[in-house]
């Protein structure tokens, strides 16, 4: 297994903070914008990078990350050239853990042995696969996981203890715990429900929690981080992109819009506890 998810979040728990988890869409708006956006997030604050893998029909995406996801398509980005982006990453930074997350058609085409070993290779340490349930493992998350990545579960409120069993089985590296029902990009949920709920999940699994959906500023990273073991932003990342857009094409200011409010809700994530 690869050990810089495990020893991120060990080096976390000594300082006490929770980590801080940012999503970005591959290839959004173009490839070499996007990598510079990739590139600059350790430094912003990011502590662990989710780079999503554009996809055409993203059911589970709100507005925000649908159309960065056709952004990125309509620029010509593939599976080749996200798996290239992690390995060009690696080249600058070792250390700061990756996970691709997306749908599995994308993965199934481009060929599950190939994507397993080119992953690997590049420098990618986990998975995040939504619309593979557990039932479907041996198709794809049981080969990952002997190839040594960490395969990344999402849970949400309405997943109940039996089924929770279910998800925590072969899973590693953290939980996801999507904070709400709906689409991606929606209202924060309510910090106290969200606490319940982490601490039920931590019932089930030793592993990180990590929540994510509505959170968009330092303030709500702040509360959130209180109770999580990681605080997740994504739709409020895209969102910066997309503003930062002229007809459609990157500008000058669109790389450090997106640093600049990354390093703004890493401030809430380093208060969160203290």
């Amino acid at each position: 297994m690869t050990q810089r998810m495990d020893t991120r979040f060990a080096a976390l728990k000594q300082e006490n903070r929770p980590a801080f988890v940012t999503f970005v869409m591959a290839g959004d708006p173009d490839l070499e914008t996007a990598q510079h956006i990739i590139d600059g997030l350790p430094a912003a604050g990011a502590d662990v990078i989710e780079i999503g893998m554009p996809f055409s029909d993203p059911m589970a995406d709100g507005p925000a990350i649908q159309a960065a996801g056709q952004r990125a398509l309509e620029a010509g980005q593939d599976m080749v050239k996200t798996v290239q982006m992690v390995r060009d990453f690696r080249k600058k930074d070792d250390t700061t853990p990756i996970v691709l997350m997306g749908y599995y058609n994308p993965i199934y085409i481009y060929g599950v042995e190939r994507f397993i070993a080119d992953g690997l290779a590049a420098g990618i340490d986990g998975l995040i696969i939504v619309d593979l349930p557990p039932e479907e493992d041996e198709e794809f998350c049981l080969p990952a996981i002997k190839a040594g990545l960490n395969f990344i579960r999402l849970a949400t409120p309405t997943t109940d203890d039996a089924r929770l069993a279910m998800v925590m089985s072969n899973t590693s590296g953290f939980v996801y715990y999507v904070s709400m029902t709906g689409v991606t990009g929606s209202a924060l949920s309510n910090p106290t429900d969200v606490a319940q709920q982490v601490n039920r999940l931590k019932s089930h699994t030793n592993l990180p929690i990590c929540v994510g959906f509505g959170i968009k500023t330092a303030t709500d990273a702040k509360r959130i981080g209180a109770d999580a073991d990681g605080v997740v932003v994504g739709s409020a990342l895209v969102k910066a992109v997309e503003d930062s857009l002229f007809n459609g094409k990157a500008t000058n200011k669109t790389v450090a819009a997106v640093h600049t409010l990354v390093a703004e809700i890493a401030k809430g994530v380093h208060a969160a506890r203290s």
